[in-house]
């Protein structure tokens, strides 16, 4: 098949949903890829079951969309609501991930545009996401959509060794 073909028969067929319990193990492939991709694999610490209770427990603290082809996920898009003391209810997009041989057909376009409608849906008034400086492909794919991005904000993080310490203080 032609690669125009391919590309096309790709984006006919690509549908969305909301992501299910028997989706985590995909959820967790798409997690590790996008961690070597970010050159970061080792740091990898959550597993299936930890997504497992954080996503569908008692007190579900994220949701994430599928991308799936004939049945198989080619991507997903993990999300979480958060609150801007300015704005309020906001939207932070944690990852949008497409199976490397799935880019460029269109899915990552249309899960970003889901989780707007959701954000939209919800009277978000703000969507909040990160990208890598040097992640110039996602760089350029947000610009699509006149996204602001702001070099003026530095992230903090702590991590658990940190948090660790810091509560015995």
């Amino acid at each position: 098949m032609p690669k125009v073909v391919q590309e096309l028969y790709l984006r006919m067929n690509i549908t969305y949903r909301k992501g299910t319990k028997a989706d985590i193990p995909e959820l967790l492939a798409c997690i590790n890829e996008l961690a070597h991709y970010e050159k970061a694999a080792d740091q990898v610490e959550v597993d299936e079951a930890e997504l497992l209770r954080d996503g569908f427990g008692n007190n579900p603290i994220y949701e994430f969309l599928v991308a799936e082809q004939d049945k198989t996920i080619v991507g997903i898009a993990l999300y979480y609501y958060k609150y801007s003391t300015w704005k309020g209810k906001a939207l932070f997009l944690e990852d949008l991930i497409v199976k490397q041989q799935y880019r460029r057909s269109g899915a990552g376009r249309k899960l970003f545009i889901e989780v707007c409608k959701i954000a939209h849906d919800q009277n978000c008034r703000r969507m909040d996401w990160q990208v890598l400086d040097w992640n110039t492909p996602a760089i350029e794919f947000y610009k699509k959509f006149e996204a602001k991005l702001d070099a003026g904000w530095l992230d903090g993080r702590l991590f658990k060794g940190d948090l660790d310490r810091i509560a015995k203080m």
